[in-house]
């Protein structure tokens, strides 16, 4: 029995219908951009792993930094201990954050990290006596992960469909234009008092169907929240680490957030880690002889220091390979790219770039992540030695920095193979 067969009759896969579903591709090893199979078969990782993987697979300076640190400590408790790794990552990640950052808590994944920053901001205000400000304030469209708490602020999706009774009230706006910006701030205007927290995608809504919208209009909605004291929560989950051709995408913005959420591209896609970084401010407020104002939250897992290790190496990749320099050669790769597929008379629209990001959507069927020619052109591209995942009909690339020309060319072929087969 191959491993495909063995995997069916134990495993239960993410985001994926387990009644007549296609059979998980067996990988057996990875290097730079690709992916291999049992069978040898070799694979352009295009949209790096579900948007982790920075420096491609395998890479011998993370692996290496990974193993030493493994035989020196592999775990302990966060509670009461610290660590080397643990310590040099937050002193290294504070000054490349976009805003006044203070304090590190670290967690172990994109939608804890997005949990935590919820109850920090809410406590904060709790902390301080003003038990009015309860509500989060969020796009629609959003998506910040699967707990409860980061289901609660982002859109009623399918992804939340069977918890709707159960999520948490939060107040939905739209993401910010010149038409509906005065309206906008109109209604946060009535609900002020009660606004904890907003919470957002910097630029890009990732699994909403990778949306982008100006940073100068999210720079103005930034500008009024803050002058009524309303914390604002960057997800940085996706963006984080150069994948908008900054190295955070509230660079883009003279308004920088109060506290910023860190996961994928943090290790550079090898370990699981969660960063929430706050400003003084907000740490401040638990700062007290009053037992009851302590921050109640941590992880079995808090700070590995495995993980803190690979961080601390992707960090000295981000730095020596000047990764953001590739970036934007990416970058100008896809700008062209998408002139030559805007000019080719596809079933498509709004084509659009940002960093190592491309993104468009296929005029057939619904706007929808439920829509089949998302998983029909997955099989089709694998057959073309490139892994696509299209959510529903929009597709995407984010490649990995180490990718080649020869490489991103390779993938562009391959969709516009695709699209000429539509």
């Amino acid at each position: 029995m191959g491993l495909s067969e063995r995997d069916r009759q134990v495993i239960w896969h993410p985001f994926t219908r387990q009644k007549n579903g296609i059979p998980p591709i067996p990988v057996t090893r990875a290097k730079g951009s690709f992916l291999y199979d049992e069978n040898g078969n070799a694979y352009i990782d295009a949209i790096s792993s579900w948007w982790v993987t920075l420096h491609g697979h395998a890479h011998p300076y993370i692996a290496e930094k990974i193993y030493r640190q493994a035989l020196e400590l592999e775990q302990v408790i966060f509670a009461g201990f610290t660590h080397e790794p643990a310590v040099q990552l937050a002193e290294r990640l504070l000054p490349l954050l976009p805003g006044r950052f203070s304090r590190v808590f670290y967690s172990d994944n994109g939608s804890t990290s997005t949990e935590v920053a919820m109850k920090m901001a809410i406590q904060y205000w709790w902390n301080r006596g003003d038990k009015r400000r309860k509500k989060i304030l969020a796009f629609r469209n959003a998506y910040h992960g699967d707990t409860f708490g980061s289901m609660s602020v982002s859109d009623r999706s399918v992804f939340t469909l069977a918890f709707h009774d159960l999520l948490f009230e939060v107040i939905f706006i739209d993401t910010p234009t010149v038409e509906n910006i005065a309206a906008t701030c109109e209604l946060i205007g009535q609900h002020q008092e009660e606004i904890a927290a907003f919470i957002y995608e910097p630029l890009v809504q990732g699994a909403g169907g990778m949306k982008m919208y100006a940073a100068e209009m999210l720079n103005q909605l930034l500008a009024y929240l803050k002058q009524r004291q309303i914390i604002c929560i960057a997800d940085e989950v996706m963006t984080g680490f150069g994948r908008t051709g900054r190295l955070f995408a509230s660079e883009y913005m003279e308004q920088r957030p109060d506290i910023i959420c860190l996961s994928k591209g943090l290790t550079g896609g090898t370990m699981a880690l969660g960063v929430t970084a706050c400003t003084d401010l907000i740490y401040q407020a638990y700062c007290s002889d009053d037992a009851y104002k302590t921050f109640f939250h941590g992880h079995s897992f808090t700070a590995n220091p495995i993980a803190c290790a690979a961080a601390l190496a992707s960090l000295d990749l981000l730095v020596q390979n000047q990764s953001l320099q590739t970036v934007s050669a990416i970058q100008k790769s896809n700008e062209s790219f998408a002139e030559t597929i805007q000019q080719g008379g596809y079933p498509i629209r709004s084509v659009r770039v940002l960093g190592t990001l491309l993104a468009f959507e296929i005029d057939q069927g619904a706007d929808e992540y439920l829509n089949h020619i998302g998983s029909v052109l997955t099989q089709q591209s694998l057959a073309e030695g490139v892994y696509l995942r299209p959510l529903g009909n929009t597709v995407y690339i984010m490649p990995p920095y180490c990718i080649t020309e020869q490489e991103l060319q390779k993938v562009y072929g391959c969709i516009q193979k695709l699209l000429s087969g539509i």
